[in-house]
């Protein structure tokens, strides 16, 4: 099989090239060029795609003898995912960008450049478990409870999948750290990244402010009082409880989150994180990794990365999928995504659009 592997420039990518060429593949290296400064350097286990993470992955693909190339997508990785977190923001919503990623860049773009130029299928270092299942491919969670990456995938869909390789879906972090130092990577040891990769330093509000500006506004009680003020309600997020600075404490003296944000009248509303607990979702179109489910059915609601799966009653209906859960979640906000498992198996997958 001819693949094309994905190469970040970190020790997960690196191990999962090794293994499609240890099984026999038809191996080709590409790192994605997505920052539109490329002689960035790398901070920390901060962001990735800086030309340390281009010049560590083309070291492990001489190591391999495999061509390698470097594919700049910095102009759609902008459009898709950049300009699409910002709008989010802008409009009150939480967006998650490394779906965005999966979802428009490394499964879409990528895939599909890649079968035009006669790949067979894209690999990755995710840690998820790719199989067949009744003639179908489907996707399952990691063997590595802590590491599994199933959620950022729960976008693919069922033709993505068919086409997406996991190498390291069946392994623990640890043993592919070890792999990866007794085959002489130079990245066996390196920080794994994390936080938002095109704000390396981690500043989100500095990032949206310097993309939409100030706006000042009130920061109010679900009484409409007066609390606190902010410099924009795009800087916030629901469920918030750190950096809001109110000026005010509240009567029981317990710490106030961020219930609602209006991005129209540039209001925040605050209150006792009781008022956050949501037991039923709507998402948007919903996006199945297999045959869609007509009637309603029984699940795990999933709405962070690492969040705890709930169990709930899933129905798409109408082109939305509604999602009641038989505990509350606290905090889900517009913009957040809901997968939906059958035991380990994602099933589906929609933005949510509105929680209560």
């Amino acid at each position: 099989m001819r693949v094309l592997a994905a190469m970040s420039g970190g020790v997960d990518s690196a191990v999962a090239a090794a293994r499609l060429v240890d099984a026999g593949h038809e191996v080709t290296g590409v790192h994605l060029a997505l920052d539109k400064t490329p002689a960035a350097m790398r901070c920390g286990s901060r962001g990735c795609c800086s030309r340390e993470d281009a010049d560590d992955a083309r070291r492990v693909a001489d190591r391999l003898g495999l061509p390698f190339y470097v594919w700049d997508l910095s102009d759609r990785f902008e459009a898709d995912v950049i300009d699409d977190f910002v709008a989010e923001y802008a409009a009150g919503r939480t967006p998650n960008p490394c779906l965005r990623c999966n979802e428009k860049i490394k499964f879409a773009a990528v895939l599909d450049r890649g079968v035009a130029l006669g790949y067979d299928a894209v690999a990755t270092g995710h840690y998820a478990r790719r199989v067949e299942i009744d003639g179908e491919p489907a996707l399952l969670r990691a063997k590595d409870p802590g590491k599994d990456q199933s959620y950022v995938l729960g976008v693919l869909t069922s033709d993505q999948l068919k086409r997406s390789l996991f190498p390291l879906g069946d392994s623990l972090k640890s043993e592919v750290r070890a792999e990866a130092a007794a085959r002489g990577f130079s990245v066996a040891a390196k920080p794994d990244s994390h936080d938002i990769c095109f704000i390396p330093d981690g500043d989100t509000a500095g990032f949206l402010a310097k993309r939409l500006g100030t706006r000042p506004g009130d920061i109010v009680d679900e009484s409409g009082e007066v609390v606190g003020a902010h410099e924009g309600a795009h800087a916030f997020t629901v469920g918030q409880r750190r950096g809001l600075h109110l000026g005010r404490p509240a009567a029981d003296g317990r710490p106030r989150h961020v219930l609602s944000i209006s991005v129209a009248d540039n209001v925040v509303v605050v209150g006792p994180r009781e008022r956050l607990a949501v037991s039923a979702l709507t998402g948007g179109t919903p996006t199945w990794a297999g045959r869609p489910r007509p009637d309603a059915w029984r699940g795990l609601a999933q709405v962070r990365a690492h969040g705890e799966p709930v169990a709930a009653t899933f129905a798409a209906t109408d082109g939305r999928l509604r999602v009641t859960l038989d505990a509350p979640i606290h905090g889900i906000a517009p913009g957040q995504t809901v997968v939906g498992y059958d035991a380990d198996r994602v099933i589906v997958s929609a933005t949510i659009h509105a929680a209560g």
